[in-house]
């Protein structure tokens, strides 16, 4: 193997990896689990006047709930089905 295809190989895995790691479902599914991990405890610490305010729905506590499901469900689609990397074109 030549030098060149060395180095063209080594840029290839590179990039494969690059892309991965900036899979924008990792992107959203990590917000959301912190974001809904955030509102699920403001949900779980709401005072009575809180719940007043929202006709006796804790809003928060179920925002948060829909919040941190969707954010572990990008995480999980992430880790079952992962980027395949890109071909190089010609093959």
């Amino acid at each position: 193997m030549s030098e060149l295809q060395r180095e063209v190989s080594e840029l290839e895995k590179k990039s494969a990896t690059a892309a991965r790691l900036f899979d924008i479902r990792r992107i959203i599914g990590g917000l959301f689990t912190v974001y809904g991990i955030i509102v699920t405890v403001a949900g779980l610490t709401a005072s009575d006047a809180d719940l007043e305010k929202a006709v006796g729905v804790n809003i928060n506590l179920w925002t948060g709930l829909g919040m941190l499901a969707l954010g572990l469900f990008f995480l999980i689609w992430l880790r079952l089905r992962p980027m395949a990397p890109p071909t190089p074109p010609g093959e």
